[in-house]
């Protein structure tokens, strides 16, 4: 999957495939999960927040999933 860059004090780079729902996180310290059945809308959000740690964390983590990849 390929993840683009984003600043961020925390995430390193965000992916998502559209055909599986699966949202790519990678973190500046190198660890990367994937999270399942996320909507596009979700990951747009994501992409377009002004802080991508704090969507992150209110609005994908305990919602959706996930595996350490």
């Amino acid at each position: 999957m390929n993840r683009n860059p984003v600043t961020s004090s925390n995430i390193a780079s965000i992916g998502y495939d559209e055909a599986s729902a699966t949202l790519e996180i990678e973190f500046l310290n190198g660890s990367i999960y994937q999270y399942f059945d996320v909507p596009q809308r979700e990951y747009e959000g994501l992409m377009s927040a002004s802080s991508h740690g704090s969507y992150l964390a209110h609005n994908i983590k305990g919602r959706y999933r996930y595996s350490k990849v």
